[in-house]
């Protein structure tokens, strides 16, 4: 244990951590308001929604399919000018943010169309019977039917943002992945490496904790 203290600098651990909660917690938060909204809106416009629309519907499926298709690593490279000109650079944790929520939101508008998608027509038409707007069906009906696999989405999605936060922390972005690269692989420091690796995990492991524990809450099947 000593060993590990002596190699390792404890602040800059504890500030990559910081950083790498700061990055995964901003970048969730946004990218679940805007897949949820690209979800919902997917599903409404599909040819058996509440309001098709088949033009709008795929031009939200094309948004969604590319920005899924592009690997993480280069859709930060292609949002350098979009990024450095909303933080002013393209270092840093917070220049990290948009290509996180953009490459995250698009996935996780994915999988709420495909939960709501899974909701029992027969409920739907029940409640249209009982002259349930389509306003009240998708806030009463839809989004709480399918609210477990929505939470359990977000721990998905969560999930990968952590490991997209290392990768962005390779090339600049600060975090624990900044840490285990610069201080760890290029320096040969495994105390650091496989410390900042520990810590990820204990990161992944809490959120999906977290998120089987609410799912199983909310469940009631």
């Amino acid at each position: 244990m000593r060993s590990i203290l002596e190699n390792i600098d404890i602040n800059a651990m504890i500030a990559a951590l910081n950083e790498t909660l700061f990055m995964t917690l901003i970048s969730l938060i946004f990218a679940v308001i805007l897949g949820m909204v690209l979800g919902i809106a997917i599903y409404l416009t599909q040819d058996d929604g509440l309001y098709p629309n088949l033009i709008v519907n795929k031009i939200l499926n094309l948004i969604v399919n590319v920005f899924r298709a592009v690997p993480y690593i280069i859709l930060v490279f292609l949002l350098i000018p979009l990024t450095t000109f909303l933080v002013g650079s393209m270092l840093g944790a917070k220049a990290a943010l948009p290509s996180l929520i953009l490459s995250s939101a698009p996935f996780y508008g994915r999988m709420v169309m495909i939960a709501l998608n899974e909701v029992d027509g027969g409920t739907i038409e029940a409640s249209k019977a009982m002259g349930a707007s389509n306003v009240q069906i998708i806030t009463k009906v839809l989004i709480p039917e399918a609210k477990p696999a929505l939470i359990s989405s977000i721990t998905v999605m969560s999930i990968s943002l952590v490991g997209y936060t290392a990768m962005a922390g390779a090339i600049g972005a600060g975090g624990l992945g900044n840490l285990a690269y610069l201080y760890g692989f290029v320096r040969t420091n495994n105390y650091v490496m496989y410390t900042a690796t520990f810590l990820i995990l204990v990161i992944v492991f809490i959120i999906q904790f977290i998120g089987d524990y609410f799912v199983r809450k909310i469940d009631k099947r």
